[in-house]
């Protein structure tokens, strides 16, 4: 499984993405994000699906780039362009695949701003080639293990968010995750795009660097449930008279 999160706010768009890679019992460390970089032209793509899919479309997708990158001024193109490599995968391997028992399953975060756009982009793409463009309505999007980093996110936040928080937030549906389940683990990898920098500023970070803000978490957790204003929970400890409850 995959843990893979972009948010866009007005400031910008954050990624970050696990690195854990699971093959029966045998666990490996593995790149999920491909970057392009150049002059007025930056984008992302995270993956979560079969390793074997990612890196056929993606390696079919550097190709383009390397033909057709000109051609790509407004984002929502290179997100088609992309798709259409996802599709001929598609086309290749999805028979064989499901005749061996397995799922022909890889969705997509696309995030960047390129020449025309007059702001970052962030894109869900699906397996089937079909796209949405995540707006500030619900500014971000959770692909693989999607269950337990999302409230997270849901409870913090908005489009009006600076990116610094963007990412505490992503880091902190990770960090949920990652305790919840054993197929998403260190290291992570963060991108950050400042709106009309065209700049991707990319790092990894491994568990040693960010272990103690998991555990300045848990002890603000701890301390929150401790001072809940819940003293009408008291109620649940103690027997309520049968006349009462019948009244109910």
């Amino acid at each position: 499984m995959t843990f893979c999160i972009g948010i866009k706010t007005r400031y910008g768009i954050i990624g970050l993405a696990d690195t854990r890679i699971t093959s029966g019992s045998d666990t490996t460390t593995s790149k999920k994000v491909y970057t392009v970089n150049r002059k007025n032209h930056s984008f992302f793509i995270m993956t979560s699906g079969l390793r074997s899919v990612r890196d056929k479309a993606i390696t079919y997708f550097g190709e383009l780039i390397e033909k057709e990158d000109d051609n790509y001024d407004k984002l929502y193109k290179a997100v088609n362009g992309f798709a259409d490599q996802v599709k001929q995968v598609a086309r290749e391997d999805k028979a064989s695949l499901e005749e061996s028992g397995l799922t022909f399953n890889l969705f997509s975060i696309i995030g960047g701003q390129l020449e025309e756009d007059k702001e970052p982009k962030l894109y869900l793409l699906y397996p089937q080639g079909n796209w949405i463009e995540v707006r500030q309505g619900t500014p971000f999007v959770i692909i693989g293990n999607t269950g337990f980093g999302n409230p997270v996110v849901r409870r913090s936040m908005t489009f009006d968010e600076p990116l610094e928080f963007a990412l505490k937030s992503a880091f902190l549906a990770f960090d949920a995750t990652r305790i919840s389940s054993n197929d998403v683990d260190y290291p992570i990898d963060t991108v950050v795009l400042e709106k009309d920098t065209y700049n991707i500023i990319e790092n990894r970070f491994h568990q040693g660097e960010l272990q103690h803000i998991s555990e300045y978490w848990n002890d603000c957790l701890k301390e929150a449930i401790n001072k809940l204003p819940a003293d009408v929970l008291n109620k649940a400890f103690h027997h309520e008279p049968i006349a009462e409850i019948n009244k109910i």
